[in-house]
């Protein structure tokens, strides 16, 4: 992909930095520089209220249609977004699933007045999501889900279990993957519905984290109704659906992601370098791998990148398995960098104090420092979104052809 900007993409530049200058005031003004992957220091409801304000200057659709409240923006100028927006400190923003996951698999698998519907209310921030693939039996194999939905009359009527619901307590609604033909196995006879959260059939518990947060839940289904005309794609080609929105996780924003990174390692280096953790051999070496691997990171985003927008014309828009190496890749190094935080640290990482005390966080967890909660909730990168196992299973057999893992 060509990084070159042109006249365009510099005025583009510009009026997003505006924008973000002129917004980032007031309440949000104390929002620079915090949140983003592995933190908690910004209390849920003030992520809300931030992605409502994105959503005001149209800047929660980039690459949608105008009809639809977007900005039909092209490939080059998405990136530009992203990366002036990280280069701006500006708040790590929550997970929303409506605009990242739904809407994209809307556009590529929906109806017209399934896009018609719910895209408008995604990209106005009137509607958020959660995402309704794990379950207790079914975490990375999300091809043996469990949960089931029949048709009563003109509704699909839902029962079971949901587990690592991120954002559950916030969310208007679920896209969930259900089992709709009785006595289907693996990925015959799923179907994906989108389910309305609040009725009396949804009950949503809460799962307190290593950090002290409780950003995923567990999320029951008892009986609970949607609309028959609220399946995406045929009934039955649920498991393609849900590929697909897999896909799309891993998309424009990885270069401003990966540019955040860099931030953080910038930041780590200074604290290498002010406590002499930079002149031990063992650490420097350590110190120099993370720089270099982060460089390799942005040439595999550009690599991904690059897929994507060939992907536009040949593929519909739905990105390919290939997009299972940026998540492998950066759900590693971001680990490694929380371990490498806290040796640079050294024994201060083991307490919290005034010193190591940032002051953020949720209100029901104990106080922790960036290293401490970077250490703690970088565990989980490897494991969600798709474990590390389930993406080089996916590049092994779907990327290279190599054979199928035995199955037992």
């Amino acid at each position: 992909m060509d990084v070159d900007l042109t006249r365009d993409h510099l005025e583009f530049r510009d009026e997003v930095r505006t924008w973000l200058e002129e917004h980032l005031i007031g309440d949000f003004g104390d929002l620079r520089g915090r949140g983003g992957t592995s933190q908690e220091d910004i209390p849920v409801d003030v992520l809300v209220a931030w992605e409502q304000e994105l959503a005001s200057g149209g800047w929660l659709g980039l690459d949608f249609p105008h009809k639809f409240g977007g900005r039909a923006c092209s490939l080059a100028e998405q990136v530009v977004f992203h990366m002036t927006y990280a280069e701006s400190r500006a708040p790590g923003r929550l997970p929303n699933m409506g605009v990242t996951l739904l809407a994209p698999t809307l556009l590529a698998f929906g109806s017209p007045e399934q896009c018609e519907r719910f895209i408008p209310q995604i990209l106005a921030g009137d509607e958020f999501w959660c995402q309704g693939y794990g379950e207790p039996d079914a975490g990375s194999d999300l091809a043996n889900v469990k949960t089931r939905a029949w048709r009563d009359g003109d509704e699909w009527v839902i029962e079971g279990q949901k587990v690592w619901t991120s954002l559950a307590q916030c969310a208007q609604w679920a896209f969930v993957v259900c089992r709709t033909e009785e006595g289907s196995q693996r990925h015959r006879g799923l179907s994906y519905l989108l389910v309305p959260m609040d009725q009396t059939g949804v009950e949503i518990r809460p799962i307190v984290q290593l950090t002290g947060g409780s950003e995923f839940n567990e999320t029951f289904f008892n009986e609970a109704r949607t609309a028959e005309d609220w399946v995406v794609g045929d009934v039955g080609d649920g498991w393609r659906v849900a590929m697909g929105t897999l896909g799309f996780e891993r998309g424009a924003s990885t270069l401003g992601q990966q540019l955040s990174f860099r931030q953080e390692f910038d930041e780590l280096l200074a604290a290498a370098k002010a406590n002499g953790a930079a002149v031990e051999p063992v650490l420097r070496q350590r110190l120099v791998d993370a720089w270099a691997t982060l460089e390799i990171m942005r040439f595999n985003n550009l690599r991904m990148l690059s897929t994507i927008a060939k992907g536009t014309s040949e593929s519909g828009g739905v990105p390919g398995p290939e997009m299972s190496i940026g998540k492998l890749y950066w759900s590693n190094w971001h680990r490694a960098l929380g371990e490498l935080m806290v040796d640079v640290q050294g024994a201060a990482a083991m307490v919290v104090d005034d010193v190591t005390r940032d002051g953020h966080g949720p209100a029901d967890a104990y106080p922790l420092g960036r290293t401490q909660r970077t250490f703690l909730y970088s565990r989980a990168h490897t494991i969600y979104a798709g474990s590390n196992e389930v993406q080089r299973n996916v590049i092994g057999e779907r990327v290279l052809g190599l054979p199928r893992e035995p199955r037992a």
